[in-house]
């Protein structure tokens, strides 16, 4: 299953945002259960928060696990 988490797990007060992966914790909490789509607009809304928000943690390529 294909993740944007980079093992970077440090939320920011402000944005409630994952500063590694820029999601919610709901999302996080809810990743595994769900849907291929619903994955897919997380991943569309990422890039967005990404755009959006500034990290101080570099962002690293990490190939599919399988």
């Amino acid at each position: 299953m294909k993740s944007p988490c980079l093992k970077v797990c440090l939320m920011d007060p402000e944005s409630e945002l994952c500063k590694g992966c820029f999601r919610t914790l709901d999302e996080i909490a809810r990743w595994g259960a769900m849907t291929d789509e619903e994955r897919d607009r997380v991943f569309l809304l990422l890039e967005e928060r990404r755009r959006d928000e500034k990290s101080d943690i570099p962002e690293i390529p990490v190939p599919p696990l399988s």
